[in-house]
């Protein structure tokens, strides 16, 4: 099926199953495992929130819209570029490269006492500055940028193989022998 489908189409369902994966695994390690994000994490899902369902969408575009699903791909290419960038700032912050928000640290200081009640009985601020799980030295936040980087590369190789290709964008046919 994939080899009779156009590369461009590809592209698009490629980055659709990555951002559905990249969204289930930070709500399993959310709602499951229990780590709790951080604001800066929270902002980083933006992308992926939007992202998956426009690649569903530029999927589905059919065939003679195929300029449609070009610059489709390049704006998909642009969400995930945002995302490897947020990432980028969040793990700079993990790293201690430069401060995160106020707000992310806990360091925001209250107008009074009354409003420093107020903030010690209500809120759990989760500290951006500290990465709550690594694996092989990358945080969350830098396997982002690594995913993210993945796909901008997916989404524009897709995008530019519809406008090198003025007679479509199908997969080569296999050679017989």
């Amino acid at each position: 099926m994939l080899a009779r489908m156009s590369l461009s189409r590809c592209a698009a369902l490629i980055v659709m199953v990555v951002a559905l994966a990249v969204i289930a695994t930070f709500l399993i390690f959310e709602h499951v495992f229990g780590y709790q994000p951080c604001p800066l994490c929270l902002q980083q899902r933006l992308p992926w929130y939007f992202g998956a369902p426009l690649a569903a969408l530029i999927a589905a575009t059919p065939e003679p819209q195929k300029r449609l699903r070009g610059v489709g791909l390049l704006l998909l290419a642009l969400v995930f570029l945002i995302s490897a960038g947020l990432g980028a700032y969040h793990a700079g912050v993990e790293w201690k490269f430069w401060p995160g928000p106020p707000g992310c640290s806990g360091q925001g200081a209250p107008a009074d006492a009354a409003s420093l009640l107020d903030q010690l009985q209500s809120i759990r601020v989760v500290s951006c500055t500290d990465a709550a799980w690594r694996l092989f030295g990358l945080s969350m936040a830098g396997w982002n940028v690594l995913v993210s980087l993945a796909l901008v590369v997916v989404a524009a190789a897709g995008s530019l193989r519809v406008a090198r290709s003025p007679g479509g964008d199908r997969a080569a046919p296999e050679a017989r022998s």
